[in-house]
């Protein structure tokens, strides 16, 4: 009775998803209060009916319910308890679900903190997220219901892929998705100032905390996901170009770009076009990551439901999204227009700039990431893109922008002097040359051009970002506000990514070696002698494990 009970839950949350999608649109354009009201209890309620249909099948997790067979197919009686709450979202139904749990919190939460903005911007933006919200929970009543029943009920479960039992898997499928799923704000306020043909700097102030909330769990959960694959080699290691990994950081990307974009029409009133077709075009990249993961259509170590009719139907709503989007931007085009200038050297255009560079970027990896579909489709043969395309052309557009970024951060709006830029930059260009050129000889013992110049570039980036707050320290600085903070930890944390790439991809050593119980191999400076195996038995598995010891090659 309780798999009946979730799939009615369902059934009504698609009920309040129509009339939160129909009803505020129909009132904002008539000017009905009424009507634009109901914006707030529809999708108060849509999420609440979501969040029971998704407790009902965490249930029938921890319950062993076999009659449903979803959790038949993906848990076991022997499964730990809290692998049996993260197999919820360990296959495609399930995580359908959490996709549409995440939209009915992220819809709800606009509804509760939105009480200062216009009713008819609010009505606007609920309405555009609850067509959304239809598109998804059809979706999945449609195509992949959790809650159907198998009879005759199996006494045991075909248990969770080994793959997945573990911690990672708790933690970054949700944080992934609320990084995912969060950028339909930002695209629900972009349609809605179209549609309201209020474009000037509100709706941009309105939409950028939403935007950086998002960005932030997208940039958690994808850290998340390369920590998960580091240990679990299953993977292909902490970073494959895999295309679901394409997927993530595509909208990632896209969206650093939005972030900063909006911050220039908010307070500047420019780069209005771009804002928005940003705003669509990060949406429209994780409705697309969406397709490549449960469409099948393309190989992944990532990719467990291969359904070619599920994916046509994602396909489908990702062509009427970009369709429609596009249409209201052309529809809008001409009032987009600005007179407000800037000089060459300013904060505008070290933020242009950056956009450019990073749209580049993500066009790259989407070329990769879609041309053997395209090849496939177009009946021109079979490609394989592989990693070493994605090394190359990805680092093309990244070099200058790491460059771009250490001097944008210290340029002031609509005018900067180089003289002064000069001044206040050349003590850390001069200790990134330094630290970039002694730091791998002293270390490493070695150095080469490639890994030099990754290196400087870490090292610029960081101490570019830690110049104003060294100057703060010393009391020299302008005190900081918040936003100027998270710029410098934002630009920190790329500089210490940078630098974690470069010596990673720079010094360590992958081989494959046959060895016997008493074996010793010399690997990259390290001595690994390999004793024997033994038997480990587990919560709900036996394995035979490895043991070794490793010393620094010549120790005793």
């Amino acid at each position: 009775m309780a798999a009946e009970i979730g799939q009615m839950c369902l059934i009504i949350a698609l009920g309040l998803a129509v009339l939160q999608f129909v009803l505020p649109l129909i009132g904002a354009q008539i000017g009905s209060r009424g009507l634009m009201a109901t914006a707030r209890p529809t999708a108060h309620g849509q999420f609440l009916f979501l969040l029971f249909a998704f407790v009902i099948l965490t249930k029938a997790f921890v319950d062993d319910d076999f009659s449903v067979l979803y959790v038949a197919n993906n848990s076991n009686s022997e499964l730990p308890l809290p692998f049996k709450f993260a197999a919820v979202w360990g296959a495609h139904e399930g995580s359908l679900l959490l996709w549409a749990l995440v939209l009915g919190g992220w819809t709800s939460a606009v509804a509760l903190f939105s009480r200062s903005l216009p009713i008819d911007m609010v009505a606007r933006v609920l309405g555009v997220m609850g067509s959304i919200a239809v598109g998804f929970t059809s979706f999945i009543l449609f195509t992949s219901n959790p809650f159907e029943r198998i009879f005759p009920m199996p006494m045991d479960g075909a248990d969770l892929n080994p793959l997945l039992q573990d911690f990672a898997l708790i933690i970054h499928p949700p944080m992934l998705y609320m990084g995912y799923v969060g950028f339909s704000v930002a695209f629900g306020f972009a349609i809605a100032a179209m549609l309201s043909g209020n474009l000037n700097q509100q709706w941009a102030r309105w939409t950028r905390p939403w935007t950086t909330i998002a960005w932030m769990f997208q940039t958690v959960g994808i850290a998340l996901g390369s920590w998960w694959a580091y240990y679990e080699l299953g993977w292909g290691g902490w970073w494959f170009w895999d295309p679901v990994e394409n997927a993530a950081f595509m909208p990632w990307l896209a969206g650093t770009a939005l972030i900063h974009s909006l911050a220039v029409t908010e307070k500047r009133g420019i780069f209005k076009s771009s804002t928005l077709l940003l705003a669509i075009a990060t949406f429209s990249l994780s409705l697309l990551g969406t397709f490549l993961v449960r469409s099948g259509v393309l190989v992944s170590v990532h990719a467990f439901a291969s359904d070619p009719a599920r994916g046509l139907f994602i396909l489908i709503f990702l062509a009427i999204v970009v369709g429609v989007s596009l249409s209201l931007y052309a529809w809008r085009a001409s009032s987009l227009e600005t007179n407000v200038g800037f000089k060459p050297v300013s904060r505008e255009t070290f933020l242009l700039l950056n956009n450019i560079l990073l749209v580049i970027a993500t066009g790259v990896i989407l070329v990769g990431t879609l041309g053997p579909l395209v090849f496939g489709a177009l009946d021109l043969g079979s490609i394989s893109v592989g990693p070493e395309y994605f090394e190359i052309v990805f680092l093309l557009p990244m070099l200058p922008l790491v460059l771009l970024v250490g001097v944008g951060m210290h340029t002031t709006w609509r005018s900067s002097e180089p003289s002064a830029l000069y001044r206040q930059l050349r003590w850390p260009a001069l200790i990134s040359l330094v630290l970039g050129i002694a730091v791998p000889w002293a270390v490493f013992g070695e150095l080469s051009l490639l890994t030099g110049l990754g290196i400087v570039i870490g090292f610029w980036t960081v101490t570019s970002a830690l110049l104003e707050p060294a100057k703060q320290i010393a009391g020299k600085g302008a005190r900081f506000n918040r936003s100027a903070i998270a710029m410098q930890m934002a630009h920190l944390g790329l500089g210490l990514t940078i630098l974690g790439i470069t010596v990673t991809s720079s010094f360590s050593v992958v081989t494959d070696e046959g060895m016997r119980p008493g074996d010793t191999k010399d690997i990259g400076g390290y001595s690994f002698t390999f004793e024997g195996t033994r038997d480990v038995a587990g919560p709900n598995y036996e394995a035979i494990q490895g043991v070794f010891t490793v010393k620094r090659a010549g120790e005793n």
